[in-house]
């Protein structure tokens, strides 16, 4: 998926290469926590190099992705099956998502195309009633429901992210969506996930290795992708306004006046050996701040690397093609 802060690339060596030189090369009896874990792509590289992954985020399509991506580990036997009965689906014309963010539906919002619009909701009703029927276990459920916002994702009428649609359907929109298997890797350790306030959370888990990758700026995540929320809940709401906003948690970590006391309360909390913290330098808070929090609680380090920026935010107001990603790092005392 194309979201917001991705540590996709930071996963190919600068994360796992910088955690390993601090924690030692051999995780294999770690418990390593994401408690922002976003789309899951941290949690995904160490999954199966740890013992345990905790998975955590408090938008419930995250949740959604990281109890299939994270959460599941032994094969599916059925899953080709599942996915290729839901494709044949008739599409649905009477579905919420087609009525309130397709054109056809409502004659205003233009978030999938006609088509797409119908598919997606006579598959995501499918899915729900395999699930009240008994035809699909819980893992076979999230499997399903993650294939779904996942190349419902890759249909969507946006720019980037769900804050507004475009006026006309740009070409990856007008194509027809087709359910792809979003295939996890399998592996013998069992995992955690969890849809939970990270600062309420922590107080409750501990282990070996804490990744932190809050929100950096006054974006909410809540609003940016509240389709997908949608999907992923399917339950009847009033859309709002323009774009068809649903209700959303305001993050502390999105707010200057709040951010600094959230992280110390979590930093304070955190029940593990090591903490390592995602940041960039357009952050709400410094270097220094977060450096003056951490070094509270333990023996403090930093690395850095060169980062390319969101795609969405390239170029725009004369901002540069990349950041400076910065990991800080925690040996917390016990």
């Amino acid at each position: 998926m194309n979201y917001i802060g991705s540590k996709l690339k930071l996963c190919q060596s600068f994360l796992p290469e910088t955690i390993r030189s601090v924690c030692g090369e051999d995780l294999s009896q770690k418990k390593f926590c994401d408690i922002f874990a976003g789309t899951g792509i941290v949690g995904r590289t160490f999954k199966t190099s740890v013992k345990t992954i905790i998975a955590n985020d408090t938008e419930y399509y995250s949740y959604v992705l990281n109890k299939n991506y994270i959460e599941n580990h032994l094969p599916l036997a059925n899953a080709d099956a599942l996915v290729s009965e839901l494709n044949s689906l008739p599409p649905k014309s009477d579905g919420f998502v087609f009525k309130n963010y397709c054109l056809g539906g409502n004659g205003e919002r233009q978030y999938f195309s006609d088509e797409n619009g119908m598919k997606i909701d006579a598959i995501r009703t499918k899915i729900e009633e395999w699930k009240s029927s008994g035809k699909v276990s819980e893992c076979e459920y999230y499997f399903l429901l993650c294939s779904l916002l996942e190349c419902a994702d890759k249909v969507a009428n946006t720019a980037s992210v769900y804050g507004a649609y475009l006026k006309h359907l740009k070409k990856s929109a007008q194509k027809g969506m087709v359910l792809e298997a979003a295939n996890f890797e399998p592996n013998e350790n069992e995992h955690e996930v969890f849809n939970c306030d990270a600062n309420q959370l922590i107080k409750e888990i501990s282990g070996d290795i804490l990744y932190l990758d809050p929100p950096y700026n006054a974006r909410q995540y809540g609003a940016n992708y509240h389709l997908l929320n949608t999907i992923a809940e399917y339950k009847p709401f009033e859309p709002q306004g323009k774009t068809g906003l649903r209700k959303y948690s305001r993050s502390k970590y999105c707010s200057a006046s709040t951010v600094k006391n959230e992280f110390e309360d979590l930093i304070k909390n955190a029940q593990f050996k090591y903490v390592f913290l995602s940041y960039n330098n357009e952050g709400l808070m410094s270097c220094d701040d977060i450096k003056k929090i951490m070094s509270k609680y333990g023996r403090y380090d930093l690395a850095q690397t060169n980062y390319q920026r969101f795609k969405a935010d390239a170029n725009r107001f004369n901002k540069a093609d990349s950041t400076v990603e910065y990991l800080h790092i925690l040996e917390k005392r016990r």
